[in-house]
């Protein structure tokens, strides 16, 4: 990830003459964050991916920003926050929001988590309809396609296309179950999977934006902090190492980060609801929780491009996934 720099304007121009720096606060915002001037006819805005459970949003975010920093398992509901991806063109810059997937919740952050996909619908420019272009619409489908709002800019993106039916016939019934869902928005195909499909979507999402600033520096690729990335590489590890009744009962905690000139020292916890499970984490021996460590360490030593000294730690916290004030000390909120 991009470091933010400290000064965006030059101190000589092209032809080598010294600029004059402005003296405006939101000139001096912009030296300071390196946010540019939007040249004319330039666009920007907020798009939200939205739709069930395991229809490959993080996925697709990470590749519309040729970067991981969505975490992604084949386990439903992997993701929990609301996560930023920012792609910068010559012509826009878009900010992808990765939502959780709309399910029918089960305990209190399960409510977080469809509330705020509820939010971003209401908050973005254009909502990106993802969903599983290999079957045809469903009722989870129909369900989040009457939570759309009617007046919002939508496209309907057919992801997992490489898995979709070949014969024509019935990948056209596919698409027209999806566009009966939302008459009038266009479809798109893409996988996740293959970035020489993504172009199409990118271009029809710019039409659809309005003229806008830059919102970010160009060379920023999300919002979220370097800690944030950290602790959800480390709960993608648990999700691919663990048994099912583990994943939903996981949260992880960055406690503390060293940074020296040879390696960044990281010491994080796992926090789980019961006994059994932070005997599943720790597995016989430690075996189990020295997999999940090894295998995260290599996944943040690719985001700092550093060498990294990762040591985790289980914690038993019953029911935390109801509990308020347990959820608000993770940064689960409900934006609505």
């Amino acid at each position: 990830m991009a470091d933010i720099p400290t000064e965006a304007v030059p101190k000589e121009g092209p032809d080598g003459m010294e600029t004059t720096p402005k003296t405006t606060a939101a000139a001096q915002e912009v030296l300071t964050y390196g946010i540019p001037t939007a040249p004319p006819g330039f666009k920007s805005g907020f798009v939200a991916l939205i739709g069930r459970p395991n229809v490959g949003k993080s996925t697709l975010l990470n590749a519309l920003v040729g970067q991981k920093i969505a975490i992604t398992s084949p386990v439903a509901q992997t993701t929990r926050n609301r996560l930023q991806g920012i792609l910068s063109l010559p012509q826009a810059q878009i900010i992808w929001v990765d939502t959780p997937g709309i399910h029918k919740p089960h305990h209190r952050l399960g409510e977080i988590l469809v509330r705020n996909a509820q939010a971003a619908m209401a908050a973005v420019d254009v909502i990106l309809f993802v969903v599983d272009g290999s079957v045809p619409a469903g009722r989870g489908d129909a369900y989040i396609a009457e939570q759309i709002p009617a007046e919002s800019a939508c496209l309907i993106v057919c992801n997992k296309s490489d898995l979709a039916p070949k014969d024509p016939q019935t990948r056209q019934a596919y698409q027209e179950s999806y566009q009966a869902l939302r008459a009038g928005a266009p479809v798109v195909w893409v996988s996740a999977l293959d970035p020489g499909s993504l172009p199409p979507l990118i271009e029809a999402t710019i039409d659809l934006l309005p003229a806008g600033p830059y919102y970010y520096p160009p060379e920023l690729v999300t919002d979220q902090p370097e800690r944030f990335i950290m602790a959800e590489l480390i709960r993608e590890q648990v999700l691919l190492h663990t048994r099912e009744e583990v994943p939903h009962s996981v949260a992880v905690i960055i406690d503390q980060v060293e940074e020296t000139p040879t390696v960044t020292r990281i010491l994080a916890t796992l926090l789980v609801e019961r006994d059994s499970q932070k005997g599943i984490l720790i597995g016989k021996g430690g075996e189990m929780l020295k997999r999940i460590g090894q295998a995260a360490r290599l996944q943040i030593q690719k985001l700092i491009l550093g060498k990294v000294y990762l040591e985790l730690f289980v914690k038993v916290r019953p029911h935390w996934r109801r509990s308020e004030p347990i959820l608000r000390d993770l940064g689960y909120r409900a934006e609505i």
